[in-house]
């Protein structure tokens, strides 16, 4: 959002603390004009952090995996959107999600709290729901999951009367980048995330293997709800964000069921404010010719119906 305020701040650790498996959770503070910045942050928007002086964990520590690329220079900052904003008195505190697969992430996970980040941000457009929606689905597939988390507390915070459904999907439950499953009752119930149950929003998973929840593909399990639930196309709207060809099926569905969706795009960026151009996503004008937009500047949010997937 060009009117909003933007720029580079340094945010102080609150917490660092592992999910599961290879993923990681941290909260930042930001106090001054960062607290004023952030604390504007719209769901689906994100921030470029600078952890190239960050140093790497002790040997013993580094994945099998990770240890021939570990040592590697960071040179480029990297993107990450929010999970959560919370804008306090003085102070505003964001959370972000990660997975270790590189030396950039592997190192965020030695930040300790007291330790400060430098990021830029707030950066590029996020979600925005029309007024005339009544039902939101969210649609997390891999690691899609922080922004719309952000979006569903966004949704309870200012938009109590619209319904909100989480749908999360994964290989495996330990590929879930959640704090874990809720118990066998609360599942029942449609409650599987604790992360989206915090805002009363109900939520489903679904693994390739069946490993937990619905045995399928995220898309797949959002269809058969939508088989098997009514909802009134005008009203409702699809938001979603996960790996390219999660968001290629879910644009198809949408389609097909004249459900409005709102996609937010994974591409690579290297400086994330629109000069670099690595970030271009192939879209289609009023007109309907191919023209090219920036994910960091014009997105990461577009409406599916104008990528050329």
């Amino acid at each position: 959002m060009d009117s909003q305020t933007k720029g580079q701040f340094e945010a102080t650790v609150l917490f660092n603390r592992p999910l599961r498996k290879c993923f990681n959770r941290m909260g930042l503070q930001l106090t001054g004009e960062a607290a004023e910045a952030f604390a504007k942050t719209r769901p689906g928007q994100f921030a470029q952090f600078d952890v190239s002086t960050v140093p790497l964990p002790p040997e013993n520590a580094i994945p099998e995996e990770l240890k021939d690329i570990a040592a590697k220079q960071i040179l480029l900052r990297r993107p990450f959107s929010f999970a959560r904003v919370a804008a306090e008195k003085d102070a505003t505190v964001v959370e972000v999600v990660y997975c270790v697969l590189g030396p950039a992430t592997l190192r965020m996970t030695t930040l300790a709290k007291g330790q400060s980040v430098n990021l830029i941000g707030p950066l590029g457009n996020g979600f925005s729901i029309p007024q005339d929606k009544k039902r939101v689905l969210l649609v997390a597939g891999g690691m899609g999951n922080p922004p719309l988390e952000h979006l569903a507390q966004t949704l309870t915070e200012e938009s109590p009367n619209i319904e909100a459904i989480a749908f999360a999907g994964a290989k495996t439950k330990d590929n879930l980048p959640f704090e874990r499953t809720l118990d066998k009752i609360s599942q029942e119930l449609g409650f599987w995330l604790g992360e989206f149950a915090r805002y009363s929003i109900s939520s489903f998973v679904a693994t390739d293997d069946g490993s937990a929840g619905f045995k399928g593909t995220v898309t797949s399990c959002l269809l058969e709800w939508l088989n098997n639930n009514g909802h009134n196309p005008a009203e409702t709207i699809i938001c979603a964000c996960g790996p390219k060809a999660m968001l290629v099926n879910i644009a198809e569905l949408a389609a097909d069921k004249n459900i409005d969706c709102l996609v937010s795009m994974e591409e690579m960026m290297a400086c994330g404010i629109g000069l670099c151009q690595s970030c271009a996503v192939k879209c289609k004008d009023e007109k309907g010719n191919e023209i090219y937009k920036l994910c960091c500047k014009d997105g990461p949010v577009f409406n599916a119906k104008d990528v050329v997937f």
